[in-house]
């Protein structure tokens, strides 16, 4: 197995190895990702006091400094090893960033704002099948007077 698969890196963050990033040759160096280390070790499947105990203990040893430290990947690793409570491997399932609302069509803008609880294939469908007319009586029944 690749030793830069995700799931080979999650299993060394798991079992705390601190020598993997040593283990790495300057090629493996260069494609390592410590972001990645970030995204994916801070969510584990499994009882939801393991998900709360991984997601408070990366944001304790992980989050709060990493981009300062962001010259250092020896030591960014060193720090994801410890958010790991040791309990062997976990199944980390990727959990993906918050879309950016720029670049939105008008339309779609508008419709967030009207239905803040709506999802985002929700909204979509609606910029989809709904008038500029429609959207404008959406927008008076809400009481916005702007467009």
């Amino acid at each position: 197995m690749d030793k830069l698969h995700i799931s080979n890196e999650m299993r060394q963050l798991d079992v705390k190895n601190r020598h993997f990033y040593d283990e790495l040759d300057s090629d493996e160096r260069k494609k390592f990702s410590t972001f990645l280390m970030l995204r994916w070790g801070s969510a584990v499947e499994g009882a939801q006091e393991l998900q709360e105990y991984y997601v408070q203990s990366c944001n304790h040893y992980l989050n709060k400094h990493f981009f300062d430290i962001g010259r250092h990947p020896k030591l960014q690793w060193l720090c994801a090893t410890a958010m790991s409570p040791g309990m062997g491997s976990m199944r980390h399932p990727w959990i993906a960033p918050k879309k950016k609302t720029a670049g939105l069509s008008a339309k779609r803008r508008a419709l967030m704002e009207i239905y803040p609880t709506y999802k985002d294939d929700e909204i979509d469908l609606m910029a989809q099948l709904v008038t500029q007319k429609e959207l404008d009586s959406y927008n008076r029944d809400a009481g916005n007077t702007t467009k």
